[in-house]
């Protein structure tokens, strides 16, 4: 299967969870208990604010995923710059504050809301649980994806095989031995661009599985702020989202650029990106449009609570393994003080940013 191939089915798979999750949340919305939103202004006036922020949030996801894309034919924003490794720290830091500060904390709100029965929601940590169980979803399809990968690459021989072939070897039994905390060891050698094919591959299924954490969250958000009828919640959403949607374009792309997807493919994974979230605020505007949605019914609480900590899950252990641990544990970074430095401070500039962004959405 190509690598087209998979991002189509990547797409796919995604676009049938997407009408899945919005159909599940329709059928619960009847159901609904007696906590209600505080303020409510005229659909009228919110709509208008719904519509500009479709607008702005695509424009900040897709400048935010195409900047990488873009800047891999400058020098100065080429993969292995300087520059780029301080902007895709910061991006990282977005990321994994994303996930600890913002979608756990609305996770655990939605699965301990009064509405819900006190056995079994509020009586076992579910959000926990699901956090978990997309950290381990996550490792378990990152491992999976990249043995794919190898094997395509590289056959099933084993490394002792692997070193006898002519113009292969020593690259070939490298491969057996590689891991995250080695990533960096293939930098320098293969390709010009300084990464080996096994790096690539790394790289692929990143961007994959980080693109699903993503859109997962993305959508939730998306109809959470479609939905809303007030003016203040969706004025400061907005601007949270332009923000984050921006970095983790950037994240996202930087690893879409290393990963040296066909144009096809790239173009369809920020395309995907940029889109989700709009479309998942269209989606929210249907439903209240229609009456028969309320946020704060049991099924809908349910499923975006589950939701929210499996994508939480997931983008905490992409920012952690898959996107800071490669680049901090690489010999750029390790050989490199001042850089070190760098990458240090903007990580912890990212993250902080985001965190400080909680305190209005």
């Amino acid at each position: 299967m190509s690598y087209g191939e998979r991002s189509f089915y990547l797409f796919f798979y995604c676009v049938i969870g997407l009408i899945l999750f919005s159909s599940a949340l329709v059928a619960g919305a009847n159901c609904t208990c007696d906590h209600e939103e505080l303020t409510h202004n005229s659909k009228s006036v919110t709509l208008r604010y719904k519509l500009g922020a479709i607008a702005v949030i695509l424009v900040a996801s897709a400048l935010g995923v195409s900047l990488p894309i873009v800047g891999k034919n400058f020098l100065a924003l080429h993969p292995e710059s300087e520059i780029f490794f301080l902007i895709k720290s910061f991006a990282a830091g977005v990321i994994l504050s994303t996930g600890f500060i913002h979608i756990l904390p609305d996770a655990f709100k939605d699965l301990t809301n009064p509405c819900l029965s006190e056995k079994p929601w509020r009586n076992f940590p579910f959000t926990g649980l699901f956090a978990m169980v997309g950290a381990l979803g996550s490792l378990m399809i990152d491992a999976y994806a990249t043995g794919y990968y190898r094997r395509m690459h590289f056959g099933e021989a084993a490394p002792s095989d692997t070193t006898d072939k002519e113009n292969g070897g020593a690259h070939a039994g490298h491969v057996h031995l590689h891991s995250h905390a080695t990533h960096g060891h293939a930098h320098g050698s293969g390709p010009p661009e300084g990464l080996s094919e096994l790096d690539r591959i790394r790289y692929k299924v990143t961007s994959q599985v980080l693109e699903m954490g993503i859109v997962v969250h993305s959508v939730i958000i998306g109809l959470s702020l479609g939905t809303s009828q007030s003016i203040d919640y969706i004025k400061s959403l907005m601007a949270a989202l332009c923000f984050h949607q921006f970095f983790e374009g950037v994240g996202l792309a930087g690893c879409i650029v290393q990963a040296s997807f066909k144009s096809a493919s790239t173009l369809c994974m920020a395309l995907f990106f940029s889109l989700t979230t709009p479309v998942g605020i269209a989606i929210g505007i249907g439903l209240s449009m229609s009456n028969v949605y309320k946020n704060n019914s049991p099924t809908a609480l349910i499923i975006q609570g589950l939701l929210n900590s499996v994508a939480a899950g997931i983008l905490i252990y992409m920012a952690l393994v898959d996107l800071l641990a490669q680049d901090f544990m690489s010999p750029k970074l390790q050989t490199n003080t001042r850089l070190f430095f760098g990458v240090n401070l903007t990580l912890l500039l990212g993250a902080g940013f985001m965190a400080v962004l909680a305190y209005w959405a």
